[in-house]
Order: structure tokens, then C-alpha cells, then sequence
């Protein structure tokens, strides 16, 4: 199933489950309070969608999960819960040179997960959504790791949905810039798979229920410039549209 977060008319988040053209909407987080619904339906139309998690404290990486040879173990960053916009949302360049763009499938994590065999991976799964990884390419290069050029805020859109009932093994995605084309490749040539990365990443620090892991994305990433449109597709799940503008 779909499960959004959005809101109408400018007022307070509220969650719901897609069904056709309108949202059927949960008494709270299903995350947290489970899939009671209220029996009230909005329209998609009137409905703004939002992130459709704020992670309760991380955002993890995984790099290079789709070129080179395959390493030993996954290669792990950090990004703050501040980097996260939604749908819609502007992507805020800073005055920091070249910005780049990136396609990923994101697991978004429903469980406390403390060192959880790879064969177990599904029990701490709570689905999976669209995310774009930008970077501030200049700055990983002058700073020689990561973590600067990865935590701007706006650097972490996610969205629209999250897809609960996803094969995460074989599913298409890509990007575009202003409609054009700029990356396209497929899960199954991920390096490490998805319960690798939960088993591994789990062993270095627990995650907590909201906590999300962008899993890597396909060659063909690139610069984006203020002006455009971004669109980021995992087929199965939708299309993460945001537009681009320098940082006030």
C-alpha cells in the first residue's frame, strides 16, 4: 500500500493510505499508532503532499553502492533530519560550487533495529520510498570525506509515498533535469544488497523507527544549477519532483 503525509489547507500533518483518486486518512503516525482510519477521504487534488518521514534522528548513506568493485563492506555517511524536504520543496543550493543530484531507493526503517542478521531484514522494514542525494561535490573534494558536503539543508528530499508492499531486488529508477534524462539503472546491480545494508549498517549503530537509508544511486549523476526541475522515479513507488534555487 501507498501511505502519505500531507496536509490541506496549510494545516497540521496527517497521514493516510492511497485509494484511487483520494487518501483515506489514519487517526495518527501508522508508524507509531498503527492503520486505524477516521472514514474521512481527501482528495489527492487537495491534499499537499510532505515528506512522507521526518527520521526521528538520521538519515544514512551509502556510497558508491553502484560502481567499482564491490568492497568488503557497504561505505557509510550521515545526514542530518535537517536535510530532509518533501515534494515540492525547494533544493537550496549554498554558494559552495558544484551541486550534484542523485537517484536512490530509500528503506525506511519501522522497528528499533540493534544488529539484525541479513536474513531478518524484513522484520525492521517498514517500506521504502524515492530519495535525491545531493551533494556538494566541491566541498567532499576539498574536505577529502563527506560529511559537509552531504548535510546541507534541502539536501535530502524524499517522497511521495511510502510504498509498504515493494521488490526492492529488481525495480528501475531514475532521474531527470528539466525532463531530460540524466541517470537510469536498476536494484539488482546494487553492490550490497538491501539486507546486507541493514544487517551491517545495524551493527555499527541501532536505528530507530522513521530512521531512513538511501541505499546508493546508478552512474549518472550530475550538476544542478538554480532554475531547474528535478525528478527522481522508482518505478513501484512514484516520481520525487523539486525545484532548485540558490539559498537565500
Amino acid at each position: 500500500m501507498k501511505i502519505g503525509r500531507f496536509s490541506v489547507d496549510g494545516g497540521d500533518p496527517r497521514y493516510g493510505v492511497l485509494d484511487g483518486d483520494g487518501w483515506v486518512v489514519f487517526t495518527g503516525d501508522p508508524m507509531f499508532q498503527g492503520m486505524e482510519t477516521t472514514g474521512e477521504r481527501v482528495d489527492v487534488a487537495a491534499a499537499k503532499l510532505l515528506a512522507p518521514v521526518i527520521p526521528r534522528s538520521k538519515v544514512v548513506g551509502i556510497a558508491r553502492n553502484y560502481e567499482g568493485g564491490r568492497g568488503a563492506s557497504p561505505l557509510v555517511y550521515l545526514k542530518p533530519n535537517t536535510t530532509v524536504i518533501g515534494p515540492g520543496d525547494a533544493i537550496q543550493l549554498p554558494p559552495v560550487g558544484t551541486i550534484d543530484h542523485a537517484a536512490e531507493l530509500v528503506i525506511v526503517i519501522g522497528r528499533i533495529a540493534k544488529r539484525v542478521k541479513a536474513e531478518n531484514y524484513a522484520d525492521v522494514v517498514f517500506g521504502y520510498t524515492v530519495g535525491n542525494d545531493v551533494s556538494a561535490r566541491d566541498v567532499i573534494e576539498a574536505d577529502g570525506e563527506m560529511s559537509r558536503g552531504k548535510s546541507y539543508d534541502s539536501f535530502a528530499p524524499l517522497g511521495p509515498v511510502i510504498e509498504t508492499e515493494f521488490d526492492w531486488a529488481a525495480a528501475d529508477l531514475s532521474s531527470a533535469v528539466n525532463g531530460e534524462e540524466r541517470s537510469a539503472g536498476n536494484t539488482r546491480d546494487m553492490l550490497h544488497s538491501v539486507p546486507e545494508i541493514i544487517e551491517f549498517v545495524s551493527d555499527i549503530f541501532t536505528l530507530l523507527p522513521g530512521d531512513v537509508i538511501m541505499t546508493g544511486s546508478p552512474i549518472g549523476r550530475g550538476e544542478i544549477t538554480a532554475g531547474q526541475t528535478v525528478d527522481v522515479t522508482v518505478d513501484g513507488i512514484g516520481t520525487l519532483s523539486n525545484p532548485t534555487r540558490d539559498r537565500a
